[in-house]
């Protein structure tokens, strides 16, 4: 599963890590960032940060 967040619609709002912080984080630019993307399958959450996100900034694909 590749899981990236597309920084150039960003808009910083933390859904995605108030969801599924086990994978996603802010950085200190206030873009958010899948910074441990082999989480999503133990974690579970990966689907409802990306449905949570108001501007589908989330980019999950399967491989």
């Amino acid at each position: 599963m590749d899981i990236r967040v597309d920084e150039e619609i960003c808009i910083g709002c933390g859904n995605c890590e108030e969801v599924c912080p086990a994978v996603f984080r802010l950085k200190s630019n206030d873009k958010a960032e899948a910074y441990d993307p082999d989480a999503c399958d133990s974690a579970g959450c990966c689907e409802a940060a990306e449905e949570n996100c108001p501007v589908s900034a989330i980019i999950i694909e399967e491989d």
